[in-house]
């Protein structure tokens, strides 16, 4: 066992636990960054570690009956097929190592800045969104066939940069279903990103982007570390460890970027 992954599993998992945002967003660019593993491989990775840690998060809050299963299928009828063809698209690219390493690294890093914005303005989406239902309501036809575009747009940012399951899917599901309660909503985007993270995976698995022994490592330090951040999370106001994973989250995306 590698104490320094698995320490490293640990803190990710605690700030999963306290904030509620996927691993993607925090593991991916600390294997990159700190840790030195290829970005390729670190996206692959940090996919199936998400893909394991958020089933069990996705068990709870069925038997919570906190899923909508429906707006689920509607996400995972765009993402998973839009998933496995970003998968081909990249399975056929022959390219040289160095310049897709630069071009995952830039996603990963547009990604993140995606993110931390979704993270700030959560509560300004939903409040227009409430106001857009109320002057124009959307039928149901044109909400679910919204639900399937965000759900494609959800699997091509996945699938490339491995960010972009917790914090933005929230944001899509405030801003097309804000009617939902805030129960249903984070439920049914955990249960979504289940199976979107482990499609995405295996695809990465298949084109030898994901370092099992690295994999096992970070579950062994993540998985308590997730249960004692759930009960952390209670403790510490849910606005001011937005603001601060935001924050980070933005000067982490800087140093990819540029």
């Amino acid at each position: 066992m590698d104490l320094i992954t698995t320490a490293a599993g640990f803190v990710v998992g605690l700030l999963v636990g306290a904030t509620g945002v996927g691993g993607g967003s925090l593991m991916t660019p600390l294997l990159v960054l700190v840790m030195g593993v290829p970005p390729a491989t670190a996206v692959g990775t940090d996919l199936l570690y998400a893909s394991i840690t958020k089933t069990g998060g996705a068990w709870a809050h069925h038997r919570q009956r906190h899923i909508d299963w429906r707006v689920c299928g509607w996400l995972a009828a765009g993402s998973l097929p839009a998933a496995a063809l970003t998968l081909l698209v990249l399975g056929s690219l022959s390219v040289d190592p160095d310049r897709y390493a630069d071009t995952i690294t830039t996603c990963l890093g547009f990604a993140l800045i995606l993110t931390a914005v979704a993270l700030l303005f959560k509560d300004r989406v939903q409040a227009l969104a409430l106001r857009r239902a109320a002057a124009a309501p959307r039928t149901e036809t044109r909400t679910r066939i919204a639900t399937v575009a965000a759900g494609a747009t959800l699997g091509v940012l996945v699938t490339v940069s491995s960010v972009g399951a917790g914090a933005v899917g929230v944001s899509a599901l405030l801003f097309l279903y804000p009617g939902l309660v805030a129960t249903r909503i984070v439920g049914t985007d955990i249960a979504h990103a289940v199976p979107l993270t482990l499609v995405a995976g295996l695809g990465h698995a298949s084109l030898g982007g994901v370092d099992w022994g690295l994999l096992g490592n970070l579950l062994i330090g993540s998985l308590p570390g997730v249960y004692v951040g759930s009960h952390l999370s209670r403790m510490l106001p849910e606005r001011v460890l937005r603001t601060v994973l935001a924050l980070v989250l933005m000067l982490v995306a800087g140093r990819l970027v540029w």
